[in-house]
């Protein structure tokens, strides 16, 4: 039990002296120095006008606080671009009388991660995440809500793609 924790002991200071792990699991070359979040485009029409920017955002504060990457207007080592693909709202929990309980909130989005150090991380891949609410709710009144929700596991599906190579 000792060698175990004398081997961990030397071992960790490892880990921080390469300079490619971190707490947040990221598992990031130290060569890559720069990231670029380019702005989200919505082509999902009944999204709202906000939707694209607050994701963008969202990414970047997750890079920023993760990470030790620095932000670039373009050319980064590293380039996130996306497009909001989905914004849709489906019955589910069907009951007897053919009317839903529920609705579903549907955001979909696409994303192309460009690594400029290796080429074979790059990759385009869609996510989608959803959340449920009362039938009787107005999307309207509902809807920032449910987006505060969605958002963060939208994020942590788009960094954790690029990033976290377990």
């Amino acid at each position: 039990m000792k060698f175990i924790k004398n081997t961990c002991l030397l071992l960790l200071p490892l880990f921080f002296m390469y300079g490619c792990y971190s707490f947040s699991g990221a598992s990031i070359s130290p060569d890559m120095k720069t990231c670029s979040v380019l702005l989200f485009q919505s082509r999902a029409p009944l999204a709202p006008p906000s939707l694209s920017s607050q994701l963008t955002e969202a990414l970047k504060q997750k890079i920023i606080n993760q990470t030790a990457l620095s932000l670039s207007n373009g050319g980064g080592d590293a380039v996130f671009e996306g497009t909001v693909t989905g914004f849709t709202v489906q019955p589910v929990a069907l009951t007897g009388g053919e009317t839903a309980e529920l609705n579903r909130l549907n955001v979909s989005i696409s994303v192309k991660y460009t690594n400029a150090l290796d080429p074979k991380q790059s990759f385009e891949s869609s996510f989608t995440r959803y959340r449920d609410f009362p039938a009787g709710q107005n999307l309207q009144t509902v809807q920032n809500g449910l987006i505060e929700e969605i958002m963060p596991e939208l994020v942590d599906d788009i960094f954790n793609r690029a990033f976290v190579n377990w």
